[in-house]
């Protein structure tokens, strides 16, 4: 059977992966693309095995600036695929052409795919003839919307029409003047390129692209003249080559624009844009943000997840599960120890991390509404703002919004930040944000010690964006990071209701992730407490204060008595959260020996702790170093140990200092002063304060940290 490679290109938030998950079904996998970390996603095209689809990276240019664009560019001139799909949105199209008539340029055979045309028709304000846009591009346009999935099956026909007959292309004109420059070009390099990418070849070579340049094996003869013609040229035009060639593009998509679209004389602005003047405003976009996280917190910790977290804490892994277990092994007559494992150690710890599930889900609700529906492009956009008046990239902000998940997948997506310096210090930062592991802690201290205030939960949440910030801007005069961000460019998406189908399966996957994490790595650590916390030296079996974990817990203790929380079962709740955060909570379930009871347990730790201490407990667990998962990815991502070290280390340094102060401040205030403790506390504060508003303009901070 001969295979037809069949390539989807198109602008970010274009449609692309929705098209491209409905041509392939269930029939696709992810890897990475040779030689490069990012995601790659390819398939069959459902009920029709002969075509293998690839779907390439969303990008606006084949212009080298980024790593995906130049996967695409490379893919298109190297892969030769069969046939190319262009989704356009038809709502941008002026915009969206921009890429059509490069990827034209390249000499692949290309089909339009105009998709989001039931939104343009909604809007009521422009018409686009496709007959036309087709005759204009010589290329066959067909209209989508792959959202709703109509019209899907029109444009599978045209890709099996195109197969058999294929399309007779032609290459996109521009100005009569340039075009003699190109046609000179390509003279010179007609026996060095194969024909259907001549033109191409020749329009980089016109722009001066100095990875062309050297791709082409080029006489000093041939060089000389090339260079003649470009600087003849850029004297006629009185301007760069490289302008020259944007400007002859977007005077050609003009001409398409007059002759296809059809604009009503009566404009009539959008809802998204009467919505955007308000939430994007420059001093109202913030303090929405801020309450728009205050009721996701609300309704994910306060209320509807807590009403479920209840019950599954109380009734279910309170009562139901340990008794029915607790009956059944008493009747197997079951060695006491065996049963303490199993009650004691494995459905409590278990139990008390899979208890804070609901919350986790309504959580992951919340988000993905306003994901769906398109406000956190708006947050994003917000945040580039807010990052550039501290010499940051907007672009961190996207991983920042995915590690609110988890933060493996967050610090996985730097790799579409184009400066290094940018990315590694954004793979620093990325876990710095409450992923849902953390959750299970943001959800414990704040039921446990502030019920009544609803702001603990969502202030964590600051805490993250402030970390970011501060640490961006102190990361930023040191050698290892200075220089200019990058310049961040994001598609703004038309608001529109939630999928309830997306949200369900968003829900669902993450929710399942974290059942197999619970049953898997969490499993594995709760026998591993509950051995160390059952058992002394001897292998005897005997209470926690005489246990293995204590004397170890003990000897680290000291390191965070000025945090609050200098006793052994809080240090051994940390150490066992590098293995997995929710492993703070199932630890200091297991080391109190609270039983099935959350309100025992509860009481328990108000009798152990001020709630300050915990909100310096939850402080440290929020910014320290992440899970064993994300380490290694972040190693993955850096490449490098020294990388590795450096970020972990900062992570840690950076959590100490934020806890410490906050512990020593609350002494502060209520007039009880620990003298070793307060002085820790005001050289942390100093550095800070140091670190942050302290110029250096020469950037002479180095950074070590291995």
């Amino acid at each position: 059977m001969t295979m037809t490679d069949l390539a989807l290109i198109g602008n970010p938030n274009s449609g692309k992966t929705t098209l491209f998950n409905i041509l392939t079904g269930t029939n696709q996998h992810v890897g990475n693309w040779p030689g490069v970390t990012i995601d790659r996603k390819s398939g069959k095209l459902k009920h029709d095995d002969s075509y293998n689809v690839q779907d390439l990276p969303g990008i606006y240019s084949l212009s080298p600036y980024s790593s995906e664009e130049i996967i695409t560019r490379n893919y298109l001139l190297q892969s030769h695929p069969d046939q190319v799909i262009d989704v356009v949105d038809a709502t941008n199209l002026e915009r969206n052409l921009y890429l059509t008539l490069q990827v034209m340029e390249t000499g692949t055979p290309l089909i339009i795919s105009l998709n989001m045309m039931d939104l343009l028709k909604k809007q009521g304000n422009r018409s686009i003839n496709l007959k036309k846009l087709s005759y204009m591009l010589g290329v066959p346009v067909v209209s989508i919307s792959a959202l709703r999935k109509q019209h899907i099956d029109k444009l599978i026909n045209q890709v099996k029409t195109a197969k058999d007959h294929p399309i007779n292309y032609t290459y996109p004109k521009y100005d009569s003047r340039l075009e003699s420059a190109i046609d000179m070009i390509t003279a010179q390099i007609k026996d060095l390129v194969p024909e259907p990418q001549q033109r191409w070849f020749a329009i980089k070579l016109f722009e001066r692209d100095e990875d062309i340049n050297n791709a082409i094996d080029l006489n000093d003869a041939q060089k000389q003249e090339i260079n003649g013609i470009i600087q003849d040229t850029e004297k006629i035009f009185d301007d760069l080559s490289d302008s020259i060639v944007v400007n002859a593009r977007y005077d050609f998509i003009a001409r398409v624009i007059n002759m296809c679209v059809v604009d009503s004389n009566d404009f009539t602005e959008s809802m998204s844009d009467k919505v955007d003047k308000v939430v994007t405003n420059r001093f109202l976009a913030l303090p929405i943000f801020v309450l728009v996280m205050w009721v996701v917190y609300y309704l994910s910790i306060q209320t509807v997840g807590t009403i479920g977290s209840d019950w599954m804490n109380d009734v279910l892994f309170g009562k139901w599960i340990p008794n029915a277990a607790t009956s059944a092994l008493t009747y197997l007559h079951i060695a006491p120890w065996l049963k303490s494992l199993v009650v004691d150690g494995i459905i409590n710890g278990i139990g008390s991390v899979l208890g804070f599930l609901p919350q986790i889900m309504m959580l992951f609700l919340c988000l993905g509404i306003l994901e769906d529906c398109g406000y956190m492009a708006r947050i994003a956009f917000v945040m580039d703002r807010i990052f550039h008046r501290f010499n940051l990239s907007g672009k961190s902000f996207i991983p920042m919004l995915i590690a609110t998940g988890c933060g493996v997948p967050g610090i996985m997506a730097t790799r579409t930040i184009e400066s290094e310096k940018d990315r590694r210090m954004t793979i620093m930062l990325t876990t710095f944000m409450p992923c849902s592991a953390k959750l299970t802690v943001i959800a414990l201290v704040s039921g446990t010690f502030f019920p009544n205030n609803t702001w603990v939960a969502p202030s964590a949440y600051f805490i993250g964006i402030l970390a970011v910030v501060g640490s961006g801007v102190f990361l930023k005069k040191t050698k290892l990071f200075k220089g200019a961000p990058a310049p961040f460019v994001m598609e703004l998406p038309a608001y529109h209701f939630p999928k309830f189908s997306n949200l369900v399966q968003s829900v669902w996957l993450r929710a399942k992730a974290f059942i197999i994490k619970a049953g898997t790595i969490i499993f594995l650590s709760c026998v591993a407490i509950w051995f160390l916390s059952s058992f002394n030296w001897r292998l005897q079996m005997v209470d926690q204060n005489h246990s293995i974990l204590r004397t170890l817990g003990s000897l680290i203790a000291p390191v965070f008595a000025p945090l609050g929380f200098g006793d052994w079962h809080a240090t051994v709740a940390v150490l066992a959260g590098l293995i997995a955060k929710e492993n703070c909570v199932g630890t200091l379930h297991i080391t109190f020996g609270a039983g099935s009871s959350s309100a025992a347990f509860s009481s328990i730790l108000r009798g152990y702790y001020t709630p300050m201490a915990g909100y310096a407990f939850l402080a440290f667990n929020l910014l320290c170093a992440p899970c064993f998962a994300s380490i290694g990815t972040m190693y993955k991502e850096f490449g490098d140990t020294g990388w590795t070290w450096r970020a972990v280390g900062y992570q840690t340094i950076v959590a100490y200092m934020v806890a410490v102060v906050i512990y020593q401040s609350s002494l502060v205030f209520t007039h009880t002063i620990a003298p070793v403790g307060l002085i820790i506390g005001i050289i942390a504060l100093a550095l800070m304060i140091y670190g942050v508003f302290i110029k250096r303009e020469s950037g002479q901070f180095q950074l070590t940290l291995n």
